[in-house]
């Protein structure tokens, strides 16, 4: 909304700044983050009058978890209020890209609130039927992929490598939509432990900042070797949007945690950043980036596949994270050395756009 105003006044003086993408990050960055930290001690006192108990834990789950008990979840919330509120006021809303962006964003965390809700009101950790979420989430993804395809093409970009793409056709929309609703599950499922998920978001908003703001940039994409999509650009401030919320969250989320970010934030984060890299056209290098999140969501799939099986687990527990706490590592252990391995990956990632 400033972004339209300060265009609308032929940016004059000092609003002349809002023209910059680098100014317009740093401030959805700083409005994020201090919407955030003002909301959140009374938005946490909120959530523990209205839920009671909190969010159900798992009686089969680690022991250590049944301390948790009696903690709010839904803190999502507060991450999308402070992500929506700076994205509006610093992104050019004439952008289609950060529409398809929004909707993803704000369809998934709906999703994932009436799921936290079904768990909180049941006492239950079950929550809404899967194959109903999975079927609104594709219907989500489709609209963002639908938006998204019209300005970008169905090209598949490989990294390493400079001008070599692989031609999907139709078939990149079903690849785009899997995308997105698997990250989204995958980023959900690495929320099981304080600040786990959180930081490798913080991390991969960053390393996808710098990407679109490459990809959006002619100049910048044209001597890296990396596809030029006018107007991804504007997708920084919404990276940036979500670094600030996410610090802030991460404020109050660090061990022992105040409050849960439940299934309303981390399917919306997850989302969001595949959406932005389905618009930068970096999909694979999402999987990359986000290593930390397949791993998890992996961990999970082939626990149930072999289960199913053979009747025997590969790992202790899953997610992953659950089994290395079933080998003796203490949480902050688990949490902190995820977190390097996400800034590992971050940079492996980055090291793609230099060695086309």
């Amino acid at each position: 909304m400033l972004y339209w105003l300060a265009e609308w006044l032929g940016f004059p003086g000092v609003l002349n700044l809002i023209r910059y993408l680098s100014f317009r990050s740093g401030a959805a960055v700083a409005t994020a983050l201090i919407i955030g930290l003002w909301i959140g001690p009374r938005f946490i006192l909120m959530l523990r009058m209205r839920q009671g108990k909190g969010q159900p834990i798992r009686d089969d789950g680690p022991q250590s978890h049944l301390a948790k008990k009696g903690t709010p979840t839904m803190g999502g919330l507060m991450i999308l209020i402070s992500l929506m509120i700076s994205a509006l006021l610093w992104m050019d809303l004439s952008n289609r890209f950060v529409w398809a962006c929004i909707f993803v964003t704000g369809g998934f965390a709906l999703v994932g609130f009436l799921d936290d809700l079904d768990k909180v009101t049941k006492s239950s950790h079950r929550g809404i039927p899967g194959r109903v979420r999975l079927l609104v989430e594709f219907l989500i993804a489709g609209v963002a992929v639908l938006l998204i395809v019209s300005r970008t093409g169905t090209d598949l970009y490989l990294p390493f490598f400079s001008g070599i793409v692989i031609p999907l056709g139709p078939l990149y929309y079903v690849f785009a939509m899997v995308l997105i609703v698997g990250f989204g599950n995958a980023v959900n499922l690495t929320d099981g432990l304080d600040g786990l998920a959180t930081f490798p978001v913080i991390i991969a908003s960053l390393t996808f900042l710098v990407i679109v703001y490459l990809s959006g940039n002619v100049k910048f994409a044209g001597y890296l070797g990396i596809p030029h999509v006018p107007g991804a650009g504007e997708l920084a401030v919404f990276a940036a949007a979500i670094i600030g919320a996410c610090l802030a969250f991460l404020w109050f989320n660090a061990p022992p945690a105040a409050v849960f970010m439940g299934d309303t934030g981390s399917l919306a984060l997850g989302g969001a950043l595949a959406t932005i890299a389905v618009t930068a056209q970096h999909e694979l290098v999402l999987v990359l980036v986000g290593g930390l999140f397949v791993v998890e969501a992996l961990s999970v799939i082939i626990q149930v596949f072999w289960y199913k099986r053979t009747g025997r687990r590969v790992f202790r527990m899953a997610p992953i994270h659950h089994h290395f706490e079933q080998l003796g590592w203490p949480e902050s252990t688990v949490v902190i050395r995820f977190w390097i391995v996400s800034i590992v990956l971050a940079l492996a990632g980055l090291a793609t756009l230099k060695l086309r």
